[in-house]
């Protein structure tokens, strides 16, 4: 795919479409798929790269400092808005506030007819991350909804090839909303990595950077052979919550510091059977959304994870309402409300 640079950022064509109703109901850095005759269930030596050897390098691959850095920090960010970093006593109170609902910026960069989606296809997208994430598919229900907030479609063959490249000038122009306000950007990702995301640590030091970039035929019915089920959008948005690989830090300590997620010591590829490739106790969480085996193998976050998203967003995403006392952005325990009206 050619990238194609020499387009003027003053010939976009912008245009959005505004919701005022919700709806209902990955940066996942994965091998894309090329063809193969089989469904791809099975030991996962038989997952299909386009290019072979490790990973490549992105947001999401942090190195074990980094990690162990970002955990302190929300360690203590939490001490400091709430007086505790315990976050099994913090989300008795976090869960009793009512459900996190997400308001969505959905972002549809395009070239042409390619890469355009309809109104239907982001709606089906938002489906899945509901489902996903309220524990439809056979995990644990995080207590977080989305809404889609607005949608709006940008011609631009530049950022369409080249997101990574353009990803500053691309978020400057079309970002909306603060810190509890997702935008969700969709181009050519590529054909090594399919989607990328900041994390919430860092929306203090770049807040017009936060976001989530997924490639658009990873949407659920795109032509992405085992990832066309709209997982990488659900394990990316993951990051902007706050969570980490699963296979984070491998079998060292913290791993991904949730204890409910076991340690592993490699991404899992295709659909394996069963894997243990750690000492420690439990058997690789291949079915994990924050690994990256196909999407038809991925069902589940856990209940670690759950409280894992509910402190991060305390912690970074809630608006503060004076000293350790914070706007959770939820709805009273008999309803969910929105975190944020559309802006």
């Amino acid at each position: 795919m050619r990238r194609l640079a020499g387009v003027s950022l003053c010939a976009l064509m912008v245009t959005v479409c505004s919701l005022s109703v919700p709806v209902s109901d990955r940066a996942r850095v994965r091998a894309a798929p090329v063809a193969e005759p089989d469904d791809g269930c099975g030991p996962d030596s038989g997952a299909r790269t386009s290019h072979p050897g490790p990973h490549p390098r992105d947001h999401a691959h942090l190195g074990h400092e980094e990690v162990v850095a970002m955990l302190a920090d929300l360690r203590r960010t939490l001490a400091d808005r709430y007086g505790t970093s315990d976050e099994r006593r913090l989300d008795s109170t976090l869960r009793r506030a009512g459900r996190l609902v997400v308001p969505v910026r959905f972002h549809v960069i395009h070239n042409g007819r390619r890469g355009w989606l309809s109104n239907k296809d982001v709606r089906r997208q938002i489906s899945t991350l509901n489902a996903a994430y309220g524990g439809a598919k056979g995990g644990v229900d995080t207590h977080v909804r989305f809404r889609l907030a607005s949608h709006g479609h940008t011609d631009s063959a530049a950022w369409f090839y080249s997101p990574r490249l353009y990803e500053n000038s691309m978020k400057r122009r079309l970002r909306k909303g603060g810190r509890n306000t997702l935008n969700v950007y969709t181009a050519a990702v590529g054909t090594d990595v399919l989607g990328f995301s900041t994390f919430p640590q860092w929306y203090r030091r770049k807040p017009h950077m936060d976001g989530v970039v997924i490639d658009y035929r990873s949407l659920p019915g795109g032509s992405f052979r085992h990832y066309d089920r709209g997982y990488t959008a659900v394990h990316e948005i993951g990051h902007w919550l706050g969570l980490f690989h699963t296979f984070e830090n491998g079998c060292r300590t913290p791993g991904d510091g949730i204890a409910d997620t076991p340690y592993e010591a490699r991404p899992a590829e295709g659909c394996p059977y069963s894997r243990d490739t750690c000492r420690q106790r439990g058997r690789d969480p291949i079915h994990n959304f924050m690994d990256y085996a196909h999407d038809s193998c991925m069902r589940e976050f856990t209940a670690g994870q759950g409280r894992r998203i509910r402190a991060a967003w305390a912690a970074y995403r809630a608006p503060r309402r004076g000293a350790r006392s914070v706007d959770l952005g939820t709805g009273p325990a008999a309803g969910a409300l929105s975190v944020g009206a559309p802006r």
